[in-house]
């Protein structure tokens, strides 16, 4: 469980959250969702602790976050932002193996290899995994990142009690083409239901987020407006209120509907 207590941010004088408060359950994909500044990435980044609020707090399973450990964080808690730089002429199975550098002190062993296998399999990237990541284009790094990350959350033989693990995606579709959009989404989404993690990714695509999350909050002007089920949250009113446009529903035979947007 993530549970976020009256957070407020406020940069230079902007106040970019306000009075921000939720839960977020392990075992569910949790998106968020909203208009251009309304502080989606500002509180992924409060949620991960790659930022510090200015008031409020962030608790991991009932531990305030702030005083965590850095190495057993980096160990439970991973993040996906919308595009990373890489200085130095690494190779992708280099770069996926940054991921498990939490795990082990000097060399990697088996199974951090294995692990490394085992998601550039996943993610389609082996074929070029002695590639030179800066060659890659915008989709084929954010697929080794997608990677990176997973392999980061995977449990080592060695890694004591298991513990809730966490993992954040900041606008993780950026770059991609639709057929991997799909596919990244089914991924997390099977990760996701593992009952001791908690998943939570900043999305723009509504229709995305009806298909694939449990939960969605929807955040304008640095303060939550809505949050529930797909079908209670994404309704026309909410819709037309936030994004300032209104939506038709298409039945499509499955649980979710479709959104068509005039």
């Amino acid at each position: 469980m993530l549970t976020v207590k009256h957070i407020t941010s406020r940069v230079n004088g902007r106040e970019l959250l306000s009075d921000v408060s939720a839960e977020f359950a392990a075992g569910k994909l949790h998106l968020i969702t909203g208009p251009n500044g309304a502080g989606k990435t500002t509180l992924i980044k409060i949620l991960a602790r790659l930022l510090k609020p200015t008031c409020g707090s962030v608790e991991y399973d009932g531990e305030d976050v702030a005083a965590a450990n850095e190495l057993m964080l980096a160990r439970r808690r991973a993040v996906l932002s919308q595009a990373v730089e890489i200085a130095f002429p690494l190779n992708v199975r280099e770069v996926i193996m940054m991921g498990r550098y939490p795990h082990f002190g000097g060399q990697p062993g088996p199974v951090d290899e294995r692990i490394v296998e085992d998601v550039m399999e996943m993610f389609e990237v082996a074929e070029f995994a002695a590639r030179n990541y800066q060659t890659l284009s915008g989709g084929e790094r954010q697929r080794v990142n997608f990677a990176r990350v997973l392999a980061q959350l995977q449990r080592s033989h060695d890694d004591g009690p298991h513990q809730c693990r966490y993992l954040f995606l900041d606008e993780p579709l950026t770059f991609l083409d639709i057929r991997h959009q799909i596919d990244f989404m089914k991924k997390i989404r099977a990760f996701a239901d593992s009952t001791d993690v908690v998943t939570i990714g900043v999305v723009h695509d509504l229709n995305l987020a009806a298909r694939f999350a449990d939960q969605i909050l929807i955040l304008n002007e640095g303060r939550i407006v809505a949050g529930g089920s797909p079908s209670e949250v994404l309704t026309a009113e909410s819709i037309l209120n936030v994004f300032g446009v209104e939506p038709r529903f298409v039945e499509n035979g499955e649980s979710w509907p479709h959104m068509i947007f005039e």
